[in-house]
């Protein structure tokens, strides 16, 4: 199928993230089916609703579905769930999957299109990295407060047309949208951010973005863990110049009081993607040689802090 986002699509993981991009996608026109859980009847009598920079999105009514086997087979089944449940995609994704369906992830970190492609067939796997601040603040209620971008990729492969037409969704759907030849390497540069700021939010006991960037020794610890990442990223072939390492902390600033995802996770007792956002790259940078000392004491910190 040429245009996968002009048939039936899936969000898998009705999240902050999932409900945000999936959201969008259907207030454009676009065929989307939730699944949901705990907030099935509330998206069934009440629609979603996003708040995105002063202004309300309401979305009425919400096709919100309790299970896959009731949303069937999809053209594009988009997987917003946290890395810590994959194994929950051996029984959700099969009733989704026809000849053609297209898997695309949305998650943070290393190792969910390999996941996917194990099992799924790496022909289907596409991926994408989600630059944007959002938390879910209310059953059915997505708050959006700064950024937006999406880089698609495909998982091994350059951009194709499916890729593009997906790309062009998105971005009819207003979000800035930018198709990658290297999704591999997009993924270390998402995490130069994940790795200092999720951690150090967590590490800190609690603490904001904006708590780490005021505290001249947290800012230069997270500086000097991006450079853990930066010496992995290159050993792995994945050329990222430094500079974009300040663009990430400078970009940051705009963010104010927020506290990313790994952060909220914890303090609601979820589990934490601990082994996707530090343990796989802190492993792989290791084996290609990089030091990354750093790295590791935030890693093992983590894995006590989150009992993981």
């Amino acid at each position: 199928m040429n245009d996968p986002a002009a048939g039936k699509i899936a969000i898998i993981g009705a999240g902050a993230v999932g409900c945000y991009y999936g959201g969008l996608l259907a207030r454009s026109g676009c065929d989307v089916r939730f699944l949901m859980r705990s907030d099935l009847e509330t998206a069934r009598q009440h629609g979603l609703t996003i708040k995105t920079r002063g202004k309300t999105v309401k979305l009425s009514p919400v096709r919100a579905c309790a299970t896959t086997a009731e949303i069937g087979v999809c053209e594009l089944v988009i997987v917003a769930l946290k890395a810590t449940a994959n194994a929950a995609l051996d029984e959700l994704l099969p009733p989704l999957i026809g000849p053609q369906t297209l898997l695309l992830t949305l998650q943070n970190g290393l190792g969910n299109e390999e996941y996917l492609a194990q099992r799924w067939g790496a022909e289907r796997v596409l991926g994408a990295l989600c630059f944007v601040c959002l938390n879910r603040t209310a059953p059915g209620v997505v708050e959006h407060y700064d950024h937006g971008t999406l880089c698609i990729g495909e998982f091994r492969r350059p951009s194709a047309e499916r890729t593009r037409n997906i790309a062009e969704a998105f971005s009819a759907a207003g979000i800035e949208t930018h198709v990658v030849e290297n999704l591999l390497t997009e993924r270390w540069r998402k995490l130069l951010w994940n790795i200092p700021f999720n951690g150090l939010s967590i590490a800190g006991g609690g603490i904001t973005v904006a708590d780490v960037l005021a505290d001249e020794r947290l800012r230069s610890l997270a500086r000097h863990l991006m450079d853990d990442a930066l010496d992995a990223a290159r050993r792995l072939g994945h050329e990222i110049p430094d500079s974009f390492a300040e663009f990430q902390i400078e970009r940051s600033c705009s963010m104010g009081p927020y506290k990313p995802s790994s952060l909220l996770d914890w303090q609601a007792g979820r589990p934490v993607e601990v082994e996707a956002i530090w343990g796989e790259p802190w492993r792989q940078g290791v084996a290609a040689g990089a030091s990354m000392g750093r790295l590791e004491t935030l890693y093992r910190l983590l894995q006590v802090l989150t009992k993981s």
